[in-house]
């Protein structure tokens, strides 16, 4: 009985172990991986980071030229960061804001057309 009011008293007078989250938060560590951001301009639309991600959350559509990402499906592997030829993806330290639901990020990029190949010349 003794033992518990001296672990009682002990609980009042230390301040508590837990964080009072999302109102303090803890710095990140240097290799945390929070969440995936994608540089638009400098992304080529090549579709790779599509083609190597486990959880197929990314979505590239060149005609379109979008990007779009779901960041609740994601697993933050990395995978993609690492396949990406220009770098245009990474990884934040920091994790995506608390939602009551789920939502998708869509990217567009400005794409010039190719010159139409499906006309002959000279014909």
């Amino acid at each position: 009985m003794l033992d518990m009011l001296k672990n009682v008293v002990s609980n009042l007078t230390h301040k508590p172990v837990t964080r009072k989250y999302p109102f303090e938060k803890r710095e990140p560590f240097e290799k945390a991986r929070g969440h995936i951001e994608n540089d638009i301009d400098k992304c080529i639309l090549c579709g790779i980071c599509q083609r190597v991600c486990p959880s197929n959350c990314i979505q590239v559509n060149r005609k379109e030229g979008t990007w779009a990402f779901q960041p609740f499906e994601c697993i933050i592997c990395g995978v993609c960061v690492e396949s990406c030829p220009t770098k245009s993806l990474t990884m934040a330290k920091e994790y995506r804001p608390i939602s009551n639901e789920k939502y998708e990020i869509v990217q567009k990029k400005e794409v010039q057309n190719p010159p139409n190949k499906d006309k002959k010349e000279g014909a």
